[in-house]
């Protein structure tokens, strides 16, 4: 046997009560990522969570099945070593579903449920059930409810503006002169010219706008001499 400690003496059930916790976790997060449209959603959050387990449970059982060695022996075991690449790994994962396009960055609430809900099936793995439980509540509350405050908390918000133009003097003077009559600060500006097309580009990150204003701002700025392309996001 394993364990030194199971549910009813049986180390099977007490495998699959933990095996199916950690999936009933995972589920729970994957639901709301999938309901939202993410990219990780049920299955991915639900297979993170019971490979957590399924990692942990291993590493107890390594421990126990060759803890009788002693210090003598040429055989030295670290369980927590398992917890530590479990960490390291869903770190790829993670990283996989953040998406940056150009001031915003996609993805960072997902990345953070693939880590939490890996913590929640080493949890489970690890027999800790109301660490899991508790865990979960919280995971549940903070992607469903404190979703809900997103509309009155103020925050600024960021719009990345791209014009393409026939290449004059006084563009980026005017185009600064439409923020700055709206109170909008540039926080970022880049710029290239095609000298075979004979184009001027600019690309502008304004923030502390109220409101949605990039179409307000594309008819304008499409009104300017030689405009050629507007895009913003």
């Amino acid at each position: 046997m394993f364990f030194e400690t199971t549910l009813l003496g049986s180390v099977e059930l007490d495998i699959t009560v933990k095996l199916l916790l950690a999936a009933l976790a995972g589920g729970l997060v994957g639901l709301e990522r999938e309901k939202h449209g993410r990219p990780a959603g049920l299955r991915t959050n639900l297979l993170v969570a019971v490979g957590s387990c399924v990692m942990m449970i291993v590493s107890e059982a390594f421990y126990v099945k060759y803890g009788a060695f002693d210090a003598e022996s040429t055989l030295r075991l670290d369980p927590s070593r398992v917890a530590a690449q479990i960490v390291t790994g869903i770190g790829f994962i993670g990283a996989g579903v953040i998406l940056k396009e150009g001031a915003s960055v996609r993805g960072l609430t997902t990345a953070a449920s693939l880590w939490t809900v890996a913590g929640l099936g080493m949890a489970f793995g690890m027999g800790f059930f109301s660490l899991g439980v508790i865990a979960t509540a919280l995971v549940l509350i903070s992607l469903t409810f404190l979703k809900k405050l997103d509309p009155i908390m103020k925050k600024d918000r960021f719009l990345t503006l791209s014009v393409t133009a026939l290449n004059r003097d006084g563009l980026l003077e005017e185009l600064l002169a439409v923020f700055a009559k709206r109170d909008l600060e540039v926080s970022d500006i880049s710029s290239h010219l095609d000298f075979a097309l004979d184009e001027l580009f600019y690309q502008v990150v304004i923030t502390q706008q109220e409101r949605s204003i990039g179409h307000e701002l594309m008819e304008e700025i499409k009104q300017m001499e030689g405009v050629r392309k507007i895009r913003y996001h």
